[in-house]
């Protein structure tokens, strides 16, 4: 009988058993994310466009803004059905809202930036309203509540900034991000209503993991996009451009490995905390680094693959990329394990020293060589991390057995 009113509470249809885990991801979700690819390649190209501080600090915001979309959207999606005719039109209303948000990145600073406010603060009180629909009466949806008030409170400050003149907006939203990013860390504190700690939010770790691991992977593949689309727009393709091309193809690949090599990803790894706390910092905060230090990569290989000489952007974005994606490695790891290798510290070290290098000496330096440079280390890195990783499974696996 008390199955019987639980079903009849919320939205019928839209959630998930609870008693129902699985890793993989819905054709909705597939759908969903397919978004991502132009809004990474706008992201991207924008900064391309302005390759200043205040161009990198802006689009940073943007950034910031577009991944905040997709990880309340990923982790929406651990207590609803994709087969539901409803979840699935919520995922197609909220991919519209992403597309208008992407559309928007290029001049966002510009005639653009209240369309850019309207669309984010517009799935995040669509995406928690209908939860709070679908969960009415219950713990999740009480949860819900609480970040419909924190969401609906920085949407104001977005569409504040989205109104206001040009050269205010960047502080502005740089405040909303702020609220938007620390209503998890206050476990959404609404006053007079208490608090929705991280405990209350039961999350499939397996499927969480599956969507990042496959959202880190597009951002990989904007670096192939950039590839193919510079070199078709060369007259001649050089020898040099086809050097770096293949530079880049091997730096992507070692960076993928670097991800893949490392048991951390492995969410059933023995040892792994799967606490909801953890996988917030481990995925909405670490994985956020990790696919900007993507994005940044992206950029450097264009900047190699039109520019000849060497200059601050093209080594901020050579080095600062692999160190952006290690950062983010270091918060996954310290979250899941509590401790992280010291060849991890070791290979950041050794980028800054060839930043450093570079920029004494740019004179000598070729960008094919400080983009080799920067690859022999990350290669380094992933096949350290690839045997360590074996040695650890076989002992697990031996002591097991």
């Amino acid at each position: 009988m008390g199955k019987m009113v639980h079903a009849r509470r919320g939205l019928g249809g839209v959630r998930r058993a609870d008693d129902e885990h699985r890793s993989e991801v819905g054709p909705i979700e597939l759908f969903f994310d397919l978004v991502y690819v132009f809004t990474i390649i706008q992201i991207s190209h924008t900064l391309l466009d302005d390759l200043t501080w205040t161009g990198a600090a802006q689009v940073g915001v943007l950034f910031l803004g577009v991944w905040w979309v997709w990880n309340y959207t990923a982790w929406a999606m651990n207590w609803l059905d994709p087969r539901s005719g409803l979840v699935r039109l919520l995922n197609a209303v909220l991919m519209l809202a992403a597309l208008g948000m992407a559309l928007a990145i290029p001049h966002a600073f510009d005639e653009d930036g209240f369309l850019f406010a309207a669309c984010y603060v517009f799935a995040h009180v669509v995406r928690a309203a209908f939860m709070v629909a679908a969960y009415r009466g219950e713990q999740l949806g009480r949860n819900y509540a609480h970040l419909l008030t924190w969401s609906a409170a920085a949407g104001v400050v977005w569409l504040i900034g989205g109104l206001a003149p040009e050269e205010s907006r960047l502080w502005i939203w740089l405040f909303a991000v702020f609220l938007d990013y620390l209503a998890p860390r206050a476990d959404f504190r609404v006053p007079g209503f208490g608090t929705a700690p991280m405990h209350t939010w039961p999350v499939d770790a397996e499927h969480l993991a599956e969507r990042n691991r496959l959202v880190f992977i597009i951002a990989l593949g904007e670096s192939i996009l950039i590839m193919g689309f510079t070199l078709s727009e060369l007259d001649v393709i050089s020898t040099s451009a086809l050097v770096v091309t293949g530079l880049g193809f091997v730096g992507l690949l070692v960076q993928w490995w670097n991800y893949f090599a490392i048991a951390g990803h492995d969410v059933a790894h023995t040892g792994a905390r799967s606490e909801t706390r953890v996988l917030r910092s481990a995925f909405a905060y670490a994985h956020a680094i990790m696919v900007a230090g993507a994005i940044v990569v992206a950029v450097s290989i264009e900047l190699r693959l039109t520019h000849d000489t060497l200059d601050s952007p093209m080594i901020f974005t050579t080095v600062g990329g692999p160190l952006i994606y290690l950062a983010g490695n270091l918060l996954f790891l310290r979250s899941r394990w509590g401790n992280v290798a010291r060849s991890r510290y070791v290979a950041a070290a050794l980028l800054v020293l060839v930043a450093v290098g570079a920029h004494l000496g740019r004179d000598a330096m070729t960008p094919l060589a400080l983009g080799l440079s920067t690859v022999v280390i990350m290669a380094g890195l992933a096949v350290y991390t690839q045997l360590s990783s074996g040695r650890a499974r076989a002992s697990v696996s031996s002591g097991q057995g």
